[in-house]
């Protein structure tokens, strides 16, 4: 099998093959690291992490850079706050302790933490803050969060940002989605776009210790300002040859932490009593439909009633068990999560989509708009034959699964369906460049669980463009109406919840109607951990955080909470 790289974030996947072979292969698999053996060098406490990489290691600690490796942020460099999307909770203080807008949200004023120091013993302070805003501001290869403020500190602990407009739906992105820089080192970086940063200096939990293009390993930061933390000492990142060796690593106690689906799984782990695993639902499969004919998409996706009746005839319980392993959760219309954002779901109608098919009324649907049954089963309309292709791409198995599975499903109305298998890079470039008719993505995971991320990236028609452009800011379903960019525009202008509710309200009556992405589940994250050398990792019972080995920002507050196993 293969890694398989989604938008939002990454999953492995494994055939029930590739598990069988587990105790076939060598403990060689982890380039020949015990993780019992402790600390290189010595004794003391540490863990092994397996977050998908394969093959070469690329050095590149550069917080700033979309190919940094995983633990540079969160880990190394900090955010003013961190953000648990695994569950409803307020941010978390890190590097700043307070932070509160003027009344007409163009100025943010931050009083960050006293006390904190950078990994090589300076004095972080609000200036360092400033300095990061500024940085970004004036580097536009850096600003891929289009950040439009200048940054002020006016005394050691307080920042003042200041934006040309009300803007205060760039919150999240800025208190915590921004690794924190020290000045008087990036001060003198020639150019800050391609610099590698092979000695992090930040105030993360942890610090680069040795790296080599198959592994590296982090030691803790003995001067972290959260007195007690770290417990663990050490913290090793491996690469395996293949992604199938990673369910050997974690069976033979060589990974501590991983993030696979495993077929099977309650039944591979039942008589392993070192291993454990949480389940943080949070990526929503869709169907992406390229639904704008007035952009120049073509084929029966167009017609609002197509969508409606692939929506209706759909059996999600069954795709659950054949492709999801029975560990899905329930989808929304509104392309929220039902149950971490219950609060923004206006009309609880439209709180999840339909478990099972509805084929009457998939078929009542079709009948008024004119589609008619044909002989050979398949509807047509004006002379056109309901057939519609779904791309995904080639090795994402659960994919392939769902795809084969509602093509008998559809079927069941008249609507042939077609799957493709595609090269990554060819799947995305049809995606983002409007050429496709239908496609299976994934949604979810932005800023904050705040509605108007989602809102705004997918369904604004200020983020997409005619087919043949690249709709690279996310709307790659070429959807545009007016009472939703109204609707959106309004709740980015206010911070008060009430408002940006009643905003909301509006925009889902018109995609539960319009359904541009059709929603199918919402797609396991599975994480297995080895219980025999750390303890106090997410459970099931306590999401304290995202728990993916492959999570940006989670893994810092992961890596600090847990400590070495008492047993």
């Amino acid at each position: 099998m293969l890694l398989f790289t989604r938008r939002p974030g990454r999953r492995l996947a494994w055939t029930a093959a590739a598990v069988a072979s587990v105790a076939a292969l060598s403990l060689s698999a982890c380039s020949g690291a015990d993780p019992a053996a402790g600390p290189e060098g010595g004794g003391g406490s540490a863990i092994t992490v397996f977050n998908g990489a394969t093959g070469t290691i690329t050095e590149n600690f550069n917080p700033f850079s979309p190919t940094a490796l995983q633990p540079t942020l969160g880990v190394i460099h900090e955010s003013l706050y961190w953000y648990n999307l695994a569950s409803e909770s307020e941010p978390t203080p890190l590097l700043a302790t307070g932070y509160e807008w003027n009344e007409d949200g163009t100025e943010l004023t931050i009083t960050t933490r006293e006390g904190v120091k950078w990994n090589d013993g300076e004095p972080f302070s609000a200036a360092d803050v400033a300095f990061t805003f500024n940085l970004v501001n004036e580097t536009p290869e850096l600003n891929t969060t289009g950040l439009a403020a200048t940054a002020e500190a006016t005394d050691e602990n307080t920042v003042v940002l200041t934006f040309p407009e009300k803007s205060f739906m760039q919150e999240p992105e800025i208190l915590g989605n921004r690794g924190i820089v020290p000045e008087h080192i990036w001060k003198d970086v020639a150019d800050p776009v391609t610099e590698v940063n092979s000695n992090p200096v930040g105030t993360g939990a942890f610090k680069v210790k040795t790296f080599s293009a198959q592994s590296y390993a982090l030691e803790k930061n003995a001067d972290y300002w959260e007195k007690g933390k770290p417990a663990i000492d050490e913290v090793r990142y491996i690469s395996l040859e293949t992604a199938d060796a990673a369910s050997a690593a974690l069976i033979a106690g060589q990974v501590d932490w991983m993030s696979a689906f495993l077929p099977g799984l309650e039944q591979l782990l039942k008589d392993q009593e070192d291993l454990a695993y949480v389940n943080t639902p949070g990526l929503t499969a869709s169907i992406y439909t390229c639904s704008n004919a007035d952009l120049g998409c073509e084929g029966p996706q167009t017609d609002v009633a197509v969508r409606q009746a692939i929506y209706h005839a759909i059996d999600r319980t069954q795709l659950n068990k054949l492709a999801g392993g029975g560990f899905a959760g329930e989808g929304s219309p509104t392309l929220l999560l039902p149950e971490r954002d219950a609060k923004w779901i206006a009309d609880k109608d439209h709180a999840v989509a339909p478990q099972t098919a509805d084929t009457a009324k998939a078929n009542a649907i079709l009948d008024a708009a004119g589609w008619t049954l044909g002989s050979d089963g398949i509807r047509v309309k004006d002379g056109q034959k309901l057939s519609l292709t779904i791309q995904t791409v080639t090795g994402w198995s659960d994919f392939i699964s769902l795809n084969d599975a509602m093509k008998q499903q559809l079927k069941e109305v008249g609507i042939d369906l077609t799957p493709t298998q595609l090269s990554w890079n060819e799947w995305n470039a049809n995606q983002t460049g409007g050429t496709y008719q239908l496609s299976l993505d994934s949604i979810g995971l932005y800023a904050s669980p705040n509605p108007y991320y989602p809102y705004n990236q997918r369904y604004h028609s200020d983020n997409t463009t005619p087919v043949g452009e690249s709709a690279i800011s996310g709307n790659f379903a070429r959807y545009a109406n007016p009472i939703v960019d109204a609707a959106v525009r309004a709740a980015g202008s206010t911070n008060d919840e009430a408002e940006q509710l009643k905003q909301y309200a509006i925009v889902q009556e018109q995609i539960v109607n319009d359904l541009p992405y059709i929603p199918i589940y919402v797609n396991s994250t599975l994480t297995e951990f080895n219980t025999s050398r750390a303890e106090g990792w997410p459970s099931n019972d306590d999401k304290y955080a995202f728990a993916a080995s492959w999570k940006a920002w989670d893994n810092g507050i992961i890596l600090k909470t847990i400590t070495p196993t008492s047993k």
